[in-house]
């Protein structure tokens, strides 16, 4: 802590402030074991920003391989050095030649923005005590070589680690770090005078699919490490990781990355994705087995009988006909890709069991075999391929296909309505006139046999108004939104009329998505502005748009995941008629990020507590349901796999942690109360209201958190200020 403190202030000092100010923040992170003693650890501090009150600096810990043992960020108060006449000035000259800061001219002449770093070359580990000792110290001032065009590095304004590292296991991967910083070049700097001959050449170049970060390669970056790590740990920590512990994360690894470990150790590398895959349907196939949706409660039934429904009527009549047939009983009110998915499962159930879909005569029917067939996972019915489809458009993105993943999105939005959650954020960042037209192609093909001249002109219509239910009212059953949680107090449906409340909440979820396509819009227009500006005459205007949609494409894949994370939980929050299980579709991009991220950061915590929140929030559907036994048994099971104890003495972000805790025993009462007590007959509601009121704050903190974050990245990738 003391050597974050002292390099920090001296990485500030060479800024040319007369006085470094006092510290605002300051912590070190700890990420393995330094060495043994008698080795060498390196540190360098650098100053990720500066402004007119505050500079933020990092220092990275780094042993003799070069792998960073530990991190630590100072932020510090420099309002009071802010333009006073006796900070020093550094000169052009200076800076080209890296002189040595007491040798520094002071004429009154103001340097380009450039990066600066404190350096402590070598610190030992003395052979008999754990006390560090200095050994030599140098302060040194680096400059880029570049005209007066060129980009300053933008970093995050944020005190830690940058999310564009390439040793930060994110689900995208960025290009190599520059020579003389610890954090990657801003994509604007690729919009300068100096690059922009090789960003316009025809010569070869990288492209996003070389890129990105696979699963494969981020496996095989743990094994090179720990193949290091074992050759520099003492004894008892090379047992450990004999073991399966983490040589990242302190020994805290989940039984999923121990697992995958042992693969890897004992060359079963190429057998982690098919067992993983077997896992997952393996326990799919043991929850669909158990309770579901309306089991044995005629003459509705439930959800499942309204999937076994859409496969009876999707075989006996005509498409024109799938949306208006019988709408009391279970009318289909999905886009017309459930509708094709459930005519292929029902065609194919058939060639089993005709008696299974027969048309109004199998209405509930519950036979061993048609459940068998059906694989109802609990209550969640076919929302995996939709989230599937999701996920396949990300990875299409991140490859540089966009044709691709514009087809994807549009096949996941024509499987469920709710997938237009992420339109906001996907559609800000990729406004190209290309993929507006394949998208309206996709759309057009999904939706053609109800079209003339296959059906009349009407019929276009029938889907439409089916899977918008603006009728059912604002909400149903007790959901974790903003409209449940309040309507506590304030009765909305009593006082309002019900356009008013579709208006508002309408409003509300623009409001609530504008922020993270602010920041993707933005992102994309300032690096084409840029690359604009610095392109050469001789550029064509096709080859200059072609490029602009590359840059701009690769540039706002960082911030992608935190604003589609921010859009899905504002129509969680604030939409009109939202259904509990459609927390899954947040789950989504949080779980990406949450893949990235280590056990002790901060990100990790926040993931896991809102998962199992989202969880106990659809607590009172899953208990109706009969999956009581799976609740409790996968929440544990998944805390497991991932290495999670929410009751761990708490050794940083304290508060958060204690905050976390109330939350968790706020979960445990309400299931220990609800267990030996019945609510009061005044109160039949009580135990899913107080599932509400606890729920809704987690969400409703995960969207500000995400729209932080999403700006935060933002900044680090275009910055915030205006045309340079």
């Amino acid at each position: 802590m003391s050597l974050t403190d002292t390099l920090g202030s001296l990485a500030v000092a060479t800024k040319g402030q007369y006085m470094t100010g006092v510290s605002v923040d300051i912590g070190t992170s700890f990420l393995k074991p330094a060495g043994v003693p008698g080795d060498t650890l390196k540190a360098r501090a650098t100053v990720t920003g500066i402004g007119r009150t505050l500079a933020f600096t990092k220092v990275d810990f780094t042993n003799v391989a070069g792998d960073i043992v530990a991190y630590g960020h100072h932020t510090k108060f420099v309002g009071k050095a802010y333009g006073h006449p006796e900070n020093v000035k550094f000169s052009d000259d200076d800076l080209a030649d890296q002189a040595p800061f007491d040798s520094l001219n002071t004429r009154k002449t103001t340097a380009r923005r450039r990066q600066s770093s404190s350096s402590l070359r070598a610190i030992s580990i003395g052979p008999r005590t754990n006390q560090l000792r200095i050994q030599s110290s140098a302060l040194s001032i680096h400059s880029f070589a570049g005209s007066e065009t060129d980009q300053s590095e933008i970093h995050s304004p944020a005190p830690r680690r940058h999310f564009l590292q390439t040793d930060s296991h994110q689900w995208l991967k960025a290009g190599p770090l520059s020579s003389t910083s610890s954090r990657p070049n801003s994509p604007l700097s690729i919009a300068s005078t100096d690059n922009a001959e090789a960003l316009y050449s025809s010569s070869p170049r990288r492209t996003r699919r070389e890129q990105t970060l696979s699963f494969s390669s981020l496996l095989n970056h743990d094994h090179v490490a720990l193949a290091r790590q074992r050759k520099a740990t003492p004894a008892f920590d090379r047992e450990h990781i004999r073991s399966g512990g983490d040589v990242y994360e302190g020994g805290n690894a989940g039984a999923g990355k121990r697992w995958i470990r042992w693969m890897h150790r004992n060359r079963m590398r190429d057998q982690v994705l098919v067992c993983s895959v077997a896992a997952a349907l393996w326990i799919k196939w043991c929850v669909g087995l158990g309770g579901y949706s309306g089991a044995e409660t005629p003459p509705m039934f439930g959800d499942y009988e309204a999937q076994r429904h859409w496969m009876e009527l999707t075989n006996h009549l005509r498409v024109h006909q799938w949306y208006t047939y019988d709408l009391q009983y279970w009318g289909l009110d999905y886009p017309p890709l459930t509708a094709y998915h459930s005519w292929i499962c029902g065609f194919i159930g058939s060639l089993m069991d005709p008696s299974w879909f027969e048309l109004d005569k199998s209405r509930g029917i519950e036979t061993p075999g048609s459940k068998v067939f059906m694989l109802d996972s609990g209550h969640f019915q076919y929302n995996s391929i939709m989230l599937g489809f999701t996920l396949l458009a990300l990875d299409f993105f991140s490859e540089g296909r966009d044709e691709l993943g514009a087809i994807c999105f549009v096949a996941s939005l024509a499987f469920k309505q709710m997938a237009l959650y992420y339109a906001p954020a996907i559609g800000s960042s990729r406004l190209f006139i290309r993929l507006a037209v394949i998208t309206v192609a996709s759309f057009v093909v999904i939706f053609i046999p109800f079209l003339p001249p296959f059906a009349p002109l009407t019929s276009i219509l029938d889907p439409i108004t089916r899977i918008f239910p603006f009728a059912r009212g604002l909400f149903e059953d007790k959901v974790a939104n903003f409209w449940c949680a309040s309507n506590i107090i304030f009765k909305w449906r009593s006082w309002f009329s019900q356009p008013f409340l579709i208006k508002l909440s309408a409003a509300l979820t623009a409001l609530g998505s504008l922020p993270s396509a602010i920041d993707l819009v933005r992102g994309g227009w300032r690096v084409m502005d840029n690359s604009t500006m610095s392109a050469p005459s001789s550029v064509s205007s096709t080859t200059l748009g072609k490029k602009q949609e590359e840059a701009i494409a690769v540039s706002t894949l960082p911030i992608l995941p935190w604003a589609m994370l921010s859009c899905s939980m504002s129509f969680f929050l604030f939409s009109f008629q939202v259904h509990e299980k459609t927390i899954l579709l947040p789950l989504l991009p949080l779980n990406l990020l949450l893949s990235g991220a280590s056990n002790d950061s901060f990100a990790f915590e926040w993931g896991v507590l809102v998962n199992n929140v989202a969880v106990f929030s659809m607590w009172p559907l899953l208990k109706k349901d009969g999956l009581t036994i799976p609740y409790f048994a996968l929440t544990f099971f998944w805390n497991y796999v991932l290495g999670y104890n929410p009751f761990k003495k708490p050794t940083q972000r304290r508060l958060f942690r204690y905050l976390s805790l109330l939350v968790y025993a706020a979960i445990l009462f309400i299931h220990f109360v609800e267990m030996f007590f019945a609510p009061p007959r005044r109160y039949p509601d009580l135990f899913p209201v107080l599932n509400v009121l606890v729920s809704t704050p987690v969400f409703f903190f995960t969207w500000l958190w995400s729209i932080k974050r999403s700006t935060e990245v933002a900044w680090g990738i275009s910055g915030m200020g205006g045309r340079s």
